[in-house]
C-alpha cells in the first residue's frame, strides 16, 4: 500500500502536529505533504522526514504570518493531485482534504475540525481579537471558501472524527457520517504520586478562547490557590484580574508537567475545545478534573467518576463546582484507567487497524 500523509502548516506545534509525530511513526516511509514549511521553528526531529511543501511555502513571509494568505490554501491544495498513492491520509484541520485524487485512491481524513474560520466566523474572530470591520471585510471570501471546502468535503472518502463534537460537526457541516478515533495522548509520561497539595491547576496556552479568566476570577473569589502554567498574550490581563492566591508559573517544562499534573487538587479545564489533551495527562496522573461541559471533554471528563463538569462558561458556574469539591471522592485508580482509553497505543491500533480494513473494501469496490 503506497500511502501519502497530507497535514495543513508546518510552522507551529500544537495537538495537530502530535497526531503528525505519531503517523510519521506508523507510516515513516511515506512522504508529507503541506501547505507550508518552517524547519527553523519545527523541532529538529522533524528534518529527517519527507516533508514536500507545496508552492504556497515560497509566498513572501508565509511561514511566519500564514494568516493573511488564507486565500492561497484552497487554490495549492485543490491544485495537488495524489493520484500516484494508494492510500491518502488527510490530517486535516484547514484545507489539506481538498487535494484531488483519481478513482483508484482511497482518501482517508483524520478530521480535527472543519475548518474553525469557515464555518463559525463569529467565533474564531473574537477567539483571534479581530475587529468588526475585518470580520465584515471577511464575508465575502468566506462565503467562497465555504463553497470550495464543501466541496472538497464531498470527495473525500471516508472521514474520522476525533470526538462526539467534531463528529456532530462533520455531520452538521459536510451532511458525512463519520467514525470516531480519538487523538493519541502518552499517558506513560504521567503517573499517579503518593503526595497531593492542596492547589487548583490549569496548563494552557494564555489565549482568549481558552478561557483561564474563568478560573483565575473563581480561584481568587473564593480565595482558594490557583496555579496557571503557560504563556500567551492574555497574560497581563489574567494577572490584572488576579488575586493573592493565584501564582502564574510561566512555561512549564515538559520533564516538570508531570509532577505538576500528579500533585494537583484538581485540573481545571475551563474552555470549550475539539478534544483536549491536558485533561486526559492529568486523568493519566490520577487526578480528577473540573471541566466546561462541552465539546471534547464530553468525551474525556466522567462526571462523579473522573472529575466534574460546570454547565457554563461564568464564573459563578466554575465557582460552584469548585468551592465544596472534594478530591477524596474520586478513586486514582479508576481516574488513571480511564485515560489510558486514550493512550497512543490504543489510537495506533485504531488508525492502522482502520486504514487496513478501508483500504480492503476500496479494492472490492466499496468506498
Amino acid at each position: 500500500m503506497k500511502l501519502a500523509l497530507v497535514h495543513d502548516w508546518l510552522n507551529q506545534r500544537g495537538g495537530a502536529e502530535d497526531v503528525l509525530e505519531t503517523l510519521v511513526a506508523l507510516y515513516p516511509d511515506s512522504p508529507i505533504y503541506t501547505s507550508l514549511y518552517a524547519p527553523d521553528i519545527m523541532p529538529a526531529s522533524y528534518r529527517a522526514w519527507d516533508v514536500r511543501p507545496l508552492w504556497s511555502d515560497r509566498l513572501p513571509g508565509i511561514r511566519h504570518h500564514h494568516q493573511p494568505y488564507l486565500p492561497a490554501y484552497p487554490l495549492a491544495w485543490g491544485g495537488l493531485d495524489l493520484s500516484a498513492y494508494d492510500v491518502v491520509l488527510s490530517n486535516k484541520s484547514g484545507f489539506c482534504h481538498g487535494v484531488r485524487v483519481g478513482e483508484r485512491t482511497l482518501h482517508v481524513c483524520y478530521c480535527l475540525a472543519p475548518t474553525r474560520y469557515v464555518w463559525d466566523l463569529q467565533s474564531y474572530s473574537a477567539r483571534e481579537g479581530f475587529g468588526r470591520a475585518v470580520e465584515i471585510g471577511l464575508r465575502p471570501l468566506i462565503a467562497w471558501m465555504r463553497r470550495w471546502d464543501l466541496d472538497a468535503a464531498r470527495r473525500v472518502d471516508r472521514f474520522i472524527a476525533i470526538s462526539t463534537e467534531i463528529q456532530a460537526r462533520i455531520k452538521q457541516f459536510y451532511g458525512r457520517n463519520s467514525d470516531m478515533i480519538y487523538p493519541p495522548v502518552e499517558t506513560a509520561r504521567f503517573q499517579p504520586s503518593n503526595v497531593t497539595d492542596d492547589y487548583f491547576l490549569v496548563v494552557s496556552r494564555l489565549i482568549p478562547y481558552k478561557r483561564i479568566d474563568l478560573a483565575v476570577q473563581a480561584a481568587t473569589r473564593l480565595g482558594v490557590r490557583l496555579l496557571v502554567g503557560g504563556k500567551g498574550r492574555d497574560l497581563d490581563k489574567l494577572r490584572a484580574m488576579a488575586g493573592s492566591t493565584v501564582e502564574f508559573l510561566g512555561y512549564v517544562p515538559d520533564d516538570e508537567l508531570p509532577d505538576l499534573m500528579a500533585r494537583c487538587k484538581a485540573f481545571i479545564f475551563p474552555g470549550l475545545e475539539d478534544f483536549g489533551i491536558t485533561p486526559v495527562q492529568a486523568q493519566a496522573a490520577g487526578r480528577p478534573v473540573i471541566a466546561y461541559g462541552g465539546g471534547g471533554a464530553l468525551d474525556t471528563v466522567i462526571p462523579g467518576v473522573t472529575g466534574e463538569h460546570f454547565t457554563a462558561l461564568t464564573v459563578e458556574s466554575l465557582m460552584r463546582v469548585m468551592a465544596d469539591f472534594d478530591p477524596a471522592r474520586y478513586a486514582v485508580r479508576t481516574i488513571r484507567a480511564h485515560a489510558e482509553t486514550f493512550d497512543r497505543a490504543v489510537f495506533e491500533r485504531g488508525l492502522t487497524d482502520y486504514v487496513d480494513r478501508a483500504w480492503d473494501d476500496f479494492k472490492r469496490g466499496r468506498r
